[in-house]
């Protein structure tokens, strides 16, 4: 009677039936909606086991939904310009002296009157609520926890600048996109000033703007045949304007910077500049400086590479005001070499909002930490102790 019950307990039940054949089901590859194409399931790695930007993207990659990761990653159409700011540093090689001992390496500068641990600046980039939580916020927690870097604040974030500025100690510029209204650029100009901007970079580099980027067309799953769509996944309202330009675009002129400049009482610079002439124009409309960007390959496809006209651009501008760049950088290698042509600081997009997507505020700080020292480890290298010592006769060119 006892060995019956035995068999009874241990024999297998309708409910355990059920759940296990609905375990099988639910985990065989037969099943659609258990694939998932776009992930690596493997684990995520820790913070300090990321040895260079690079890396930062994977984890990025594997974390983010497919439409944030894709609004930081795209370029414009086939995407030529964006892989050109990428292969233009191979065609840069770099000379170098006896090297120094990395500890004697001073690398502090100012950059109209912003005091820099490090001549980077983390760059205007929209959207950083899709990458986490806090959004730009958390973007300038890590920006200050790295040696107080300073950040220029996108106009499109996904906070306001008020509560941007105010989640950490370190320097914010602002970055502008210019409405036609001017009193709405007023307005909005002299607010953020009140709430800490200490320099205000004006866009220039996207006049034509179309949406959605081939990217997100390809990608069936972001509704990229239905219309365009933000990186948090709401659709934006179609352009009015004629073959799908937005009526934000192909409007302002060089004398917007005069029409704004009575109200800007800190620095001001144009961004999206790409030639000497128009380094020029700048200063003659009363900017304080320079912005060479492409906006990192995401605005007018088959453009130069930003590292290919900064040496045509340094000597329109003269030594008359200093000059930043991006485009490109994801090593210290990279940055050496731009300010080797000149460049008085470079910025970085894409490489914080890796950090940002992958870690939240900590990966933003290791990933400009890294590239803090790999600059340093690059100055080392070459034999230049001191930025002032770093000039053109440590490279050498042989671009296309």
């Amino acid at each position: 009677m006892r060995n019956s019950q035995d068999l009874w307990a241990r024999s297998v039940s309708r409910r355990r039936s059920f759940r296990q054949m609905a375990a099988f089901l639910a985990g065989s590859p037969l099943l659609r909606a258990q694939q998932d194409p776009f992930r690596d399931h493997s684990r995520v790695p820790a913070l300090n086991e990321l040895l260079n930007a690079f890396d930062f993207e994977a984890v990025a990659y594997a974390r983010l939904p497919r439409a944030a990761y894709d609004y930081t990653a795209y370029g414009a159409d086939s995407e030529f310009t964006l892989r050109r700011n990428r292969e233009a540093f191979d065609w840069v090689e770099l000379t170098s002296k006896k090297p120094a001992d990395a500890s004697s390496v001073r690398t502090a500068t100012e950059i109209l009157g912003t005091k820099m641990n490090f001549p980077i600046f983390v760059s205007p980039s929209s959207g950083h609520g899709a990458l986490h939580a806090d959004g730009e916020m958390a973007t300038h927690k890590g920006t200050t926890a790295a040696s107080n870097t300073p950040y220029i604040v996108s106009n499109a974030s996904s906070f306001p600048f008020e509560k941007v500025a105010a989640a950490a100690t370190g320097p914010v510029w602002f970055q502008l996109y210019p409405r036609q209204n001017i009193d709405e650029d007023r307005e909005l100009l002299e607010r953020v000033q009140v709430a800490g901007a200490k320099g205000i970079v004006v866009t220039i580099d996207q006049q034509i703007s179309t949406a959605p980027y081939e990217r997100t067309q390809h990608d069936r799953n972001l509704g990229g045949r239905g219309g365009p769509q933000t990186a948090t996944g709401v659709r934006r309202p179609p352009p009015r304007g004629p073959y799908g330009l937005t009526d934000t675009r192909l409007w302002y002129e060089w004398k917007f910077f005069e029409q704004i400049r009575p109200f800007v009482k800190v620095p001001m610079l144009a961004k999206g500049i790409l030639t000497g002439d128009d380094a020029r124009k700048c200063l003659d409309h009363g900017c304080d400086g320079v912005y060479v960007s492409n906006h990192g390959g995401r605005s007018m496809d088959y453009g130069p590479a930003t590292l290919e006209v900064l040496p045509e651009i340094v000597d329109a501008v003269h030594g008359r005001a200093p000059i930043l760049f991006d485009s490109g950088i994801r090593r210290g290698t990279d940055i050496l070499k731009a300010l080797a042509l000149g460049a008085s600081a470079i910025c970085l997009g894409r490489v914080p909002r890796w950090g940002l997507g992958a870690y939240g505020p900590e990966g933003v700080q290791r990933v400009v930490e890294i590239m803090q020292a790999e600059l340093v480890q690059a100055m080392a290298q070459a034999g230049r102790t001191a930025l002032d010592s770093i000039d053109r006769n440590l490279v050498r060119t042989d671009f296309p």
